[in-house]
């Protein structure tokens, strides 16, 4: 395989409805551009046919085509990690497998990388999802916008471009938990966003539910601020301030009036309002506490299975391609 300036890295899970229609279209979008490329498939564990047809598309474009099997599925960022990892390209552009950012918008990033760029993110232009989803996506905007310093316009957006030396830094990060674009664009020179177009799923379901967006945006924010910690402890020391002076009321008001029965409802709910207010402060301490037991393990993010990829000193490939198998790790 010669040295690729552009490397596609795409992590799939149980993608077996869309693989084909995506070999048909990514393929000679990559052709047109001219410059040399590889494309890294990255099976996250999965259980239908997307291994076989990832088998299948390296033994009919080995000279441009990578696939890296993980033992288990470790989830998406993961798997770009997995991919990033044996990406060999001085350009390195992630995309999802579901046909909803179009592989016909490579060329946008690449042109706008053109112009100084180490870092170019995707906006997603007339979103075709549900209702539900892109409320819920403004709303995971929103509160990294207000708890962290990034401001990416759109963070769902598979669509990105890295130049190699952010990619380096990532891989030296070591963190167990991590969300990719949030931390290159913290470690970009010059990062830039761009819009691109979106389409429905070609097949297939989302892999998102609405508590997988609530616990990204969880380890978003306890991965890149202490904010939501602060923002406890400010509002904890303004209700210790108001319980003070309601205790201080009620003990002046049972001097003047005297013993009352009234009011023991009211008091209920304000307690049950404190020890849900208390229960949320502990499980965000949780959070924090949780990331810093998954780093201290030091456990393997991911384990690479087998690795399919063309030997590069051989000068005539057989019919079909050889492929070496990289130790579980």
């Amino acid at each position: 395989m010669k040295q690729p300036l552009v490397s596609v890295v795409i992590p799939v899970y149980n993608e077996e409805a869309v693989l084909q229609q995506l070999f048909e279209r990514l393929y000679p979008v990559m052709d047109r551009l001219g410059s040399p490329y590889e494309i890294v498939f990255v099976d996250d564990g999965s259980r239908d046919r997307s291994t076989e047809l990832l088998r299948e598309q390296f033994n009919a474009r080995p000279d441009v085509t990578r696939v890296i099997l993980l033992a288990f599925n470790a989830g998406q960022h993961m798997a770009i990690l997995a991919g990033f990892e044996h990406a060999r390209g001085e350009r390195i552009v992630t995309l999802d497998a579901d046909l909803q950012n179009p592989p016909e918008e490579i060329g946008k990033l690449l042109d706008e990388m053109d112009r100084g760029h180490d870092y170019v993110g995707g906006i997603r232009r007339d979103r075709h999802d549900s209702w539900w989803r892109m409320r819920a996506s403004k709303m995971v905007n929103w509160a990294r916008a207000k708890t962290t310093r990034i401001r990416m316009t759109d963070q769902g957006c598979m669509l990105r471009a890295y130049d190699r030396r952010l990619i380096d830094v990532i891989m030296r990060s070591g963190e167990a938990n991590t969300f990719i674009p949030a931390l290159a664009f913290r470690y970009a020179r010059s990062a830039s966003e761009i819009d691109v177009e979106h389409a429905a799923r070609a097949a297939g379901a989302s892999k998102y539910s609405l508590l997988r967006l609530i616990q990204l945006n969880f380890d978003l924010m306890t991965g890149f601020s202490v904010m939501p910690l602060r923002i406890f402890s400010l509002f904890g020391i303004g209700l210790a301030v108001l319980s003070g002076i309601f205790v201080v009321y009620l003990f002046l008001r049972r001097l003047w009036i005297g013993p009352e029965a009234e009011g023991v409802f009211t008091l209920f709910a304000i307690s049950f309002l404190l020890i849900g207010i208390v229960l949320f402060g502990i499980g965000l301490l949780g959070e924090y506490v949780g990331r810093i037991y998954e780093q201290v393990r030091e456990r393997p993010r991911y384990l690479v299975h087998e690795l399919l990829e063309m030997q590069q000193q051989q000068k005539q490939p057989a019919a079909a391609p050889p492929a070496r198998v990289e130790a579980v790790r």
